[in-house]
């Protein structure tokens, strides 16, 4: 598999969430396990079962993110300077028909946050952009039909 980019910020939340499910989650889902098993009957013990998934999740989560962490390749986005759209850009367009602004950052596919703006360098939206400048209009596929909008600003934050 090809590496994967993705920003600094995105790799050390992952190397947080890694070390959060290894020194504080596993331990504490190893006690309930515990506990659980004390109180007897492992048929019918829903709190034993409840526990013993969530076990499951977390081994899963953590074989997941040291699969990401090694097929990833970190992207200072802060030493960039491109006119062009590009990996790490935080892009603002307006919409043309409404003047509405929007701004998203191009991340790679596991940052990708829509609340916190910040979109995957595979989705729809970030496929129109990339490679466009400051001034270009773009015409943008979404679920709802087309949008035209004009890139109003480009940054590398």
């Amino acid at each position: 598999m090809d590496r994967q980019p993705i920003t600094q910020e995105g790799f050390n939340d992952l190397q947080t969430e890694l070390k959060d499910l290894i020194k504080n989650q596993r331990p504490k889902i190893i006690e309930d396990i515990a506990e659980a098993r004390a109180h007897g009957d492992l048929k019918e013990n829903a709190e034993y079962h409840a526990a013993k998934e969530k076990q499951g999740w977390i081994e899963t989560r953590v074989q997941h993110i040291n699969y990401l962490i090694a097929n990833s390749e970190i992207i200072d986005v802060t030493t960039m300077k491109s006119d062009k759209i590009r990996f790490g850009a935080t892009v603002t367009y307006e919409n043309s028909e409404t003047e509405e602004e929007t701004t998203w950052k191009i991340v790679g596919e596991e940052e990708a946050d829509f609340k916190q703006q910040k979109i995957s360098i595979k989705s729809p939206i970030a496929k129109a952009l990339l490679g466009k400048e400051e001034g270009d209009d773009v015409l943008i596929h979404v679920p709802k039909g087309k949008i035209e909008v004009e890139i109003t600003d480009i940054k590398y934050i």
